[in-house]
């Protein structure tokens, strides 16, 4: 199982405590004593150094001074002469001029001046740290400490250090257990922070207020995490970039294909009609003069569709490049209405075609007045094409919030749902077996949303009552 950095610091710090903590109880239990004893040592030496330093010879000159050092060190202190004439010994507890205990004597260490024993004496079942050493009168001074109090001391000393040191074990447990929840709270918080960050999710930011390593890597991780989300979404905005360029570039090379294709099948009949008839006046199999002028003019008639087509062609692909720029002018959209439905008396008089006018707005448009014939005349002659058995077609002008509508209606039926967004296609036809009774490649459309997007403005097909309606929008003057 898997243990957090809470857990290991909190084991560490609990573990770094009962290890100091026994430590000091195994030293104090092994070294305490030994240390007292040393203490004990030196203060005996100092004692007996401070009494040969005041002593000449004459006990009642220092008796004073004797019994201050007795009382301060807690010693027993005796004084022998060179012949073992007892000079001096102390009042003490345990030793009176008429006492003669059983002592057994187990010496400790010495040097030139100064001998250390371990005395026991058994009748009272207590133990002494004693000192003798030569006076500089030649007599012998012998220092006497009880040990018990040294070992009660020291045991003291352990039975105080086992208490502080489970004392110390538990508050040290408490203060592990605050202080790695403490110091792990922004870790965690850190390693939540990246964890985001590693799934993509930029929204939530690192914030520490602290001017430490933390904060300061809580502030490296935001800079991290911001960069990283500028270059996602830049490398995400280029992707869709280079999806929506190669699915261009595939719509271009599937337009490319129709187009060439499309292009061959419209060329296709008028040349295979042109190089039939040519081939036939060339073989001289025609009987009469009027069969020579049959041929002519099929040949003329096809030629001039091939002629159409191929300006079309070209009108289109100048308007689609790009290159092409608009000549906007300010001009009466009634008038040119007006100038283009007189080109068209004719048709309209021999087909039987009940032309209608309703101009709801009779002021300036600002556009391209000769790209704008061009649509009317697109339109007009669509609606001529189908204008169906009613005869009827109805030119409306109004005007539409912030453009002017203008609206080409005609008779004929509805066009279908699958084929109204599809007419505004290169080469899309919905009657193709009516195709070549018109003389339509179905390219005219195709140059009036041309002209429209050039323009910026609006155009579209509705089915309404009774027949169908073709619209654009131009700029009105302001």
């Amino acid at each position: 199982m898997k243990k957090s950095i809470r857990t290991k610091l909190f084991i560490g710090i609990v573990s770094i405590v009962v290890i100091f903590v026994v430590l000091l109880w195994g030293l104090n239990s092994t070294l305490l004593e030994k240390y007292y004893i040393n203490q004990k040592k030196n203060i005996l030496i100092e004692a007996s150094k401070k009494i040969d330093h005041i002593y000449t010879g004459n006990i009642e000159d220092i008796y004073i001074n004797l019994e201050i050092i007795r009382n301060t060190i807690g010693a027993n202190i005796r004084i022998v002469g060179p012949n073992r004439h007892i000079k001096y010994i102390s009042a003490g507890r345990y030793e009176k001029r008429a006492f003669n205990p059983i002592i057994q004597k187990r010496r400790i260490s010495t040097n030139k001046k100064y001998v250390f024993e371990l005395q026991s004496d058994k009748k009272l079942n207590i133990d002494f740290l004693a000192l003798r050493t030569i006076l500089r009168n030649k007599d012998i001074l012998i220092l006497k400490i009880p040990m018990p109090a040294i070992s009660e001391s020291a045991s003291i000393a352990n039975k105080f250090m086992v208490f502080t040191g489970l004392l110390a074990i538990i508050i040290g447990i408490i203060w592990a257990f605050v202080f790695s929840k403490k110091f792990t709270e922004p870790v965690l918080y850190i390693n939540n922070i990246t964890k985001n960050i590693a799934n993509l999710n930029f929204s939530q930011k690192c914030i520490l207020d602290t001017d430490d390593e933390f904060g300061e890597l809580g502030k490296n991780i935001n800079y991290l995490s911001s960069e990283l989300d500028k270059a996602i979404s830049s490398l995400h905005q280029e992707n869709q970039k280079l999806e929506e360029d190669i699915e261009r570039k595939r719509k271009i090379d599937n337009m490319r294909k129709e187009f060439i294709s499309s292009v061959s099948h419209e060329l296709k009949t008028p040349i295979s009609l042109i190089q039939g008839y040519s081939e036939g006046l060339k073989e001289n199999v025609i009987e009469s003069e009027e069969d020579k002028e049959f041929y002519c003019d099929i040949i003329i008639d096809e030629a001039k569709k091939m002629d159409f087509l191929v300006k079309d062609l070209l009108n289109l692909s100048q308007i689609e490049s790009g290159y092409f720029k608009l000549e906007k002018t300010k001009f009466n959209i009634c008038d040119l209405i007006d100038q283009t439905i007189n080109k068209y008396k004719n048709i309209f008089y021999k087909k039987n075609i009940d032309l209608k006018l309703d101009k709801g707005y009779l002021g300036n448009v600002f556009a391209d007045n000769m790209r704008i014939e061009q649509i009317l005349v697109n339109f007009i002659n669509n609606a001529i094409d189908h204008v169906g058995e009613n005869n009827i077609i109805k030119i409306i002008v109004n005007e539409n919030n912030e453009k002017i509508r203008v609206g080409v209606f005609n008779s004929g039926k509805h066009i279908s749902k699958p084929d109204i967004d599809k007419i505004w296609t290169s080469f899309y036809k919905v009657d193709k077996a009516r195709t070549r009774e018109y003389g339509g490649y179905g390219l005219g459309l195709s140059i009036v949303r041309a002209i429209q997007e050039l323009h910026k403005n609006e155009y579209g097909t509705l089915n309404v009552e009774n027949g169908v309606m073709f619209w654009f929008n131009v700029d009105k003057t302001l």
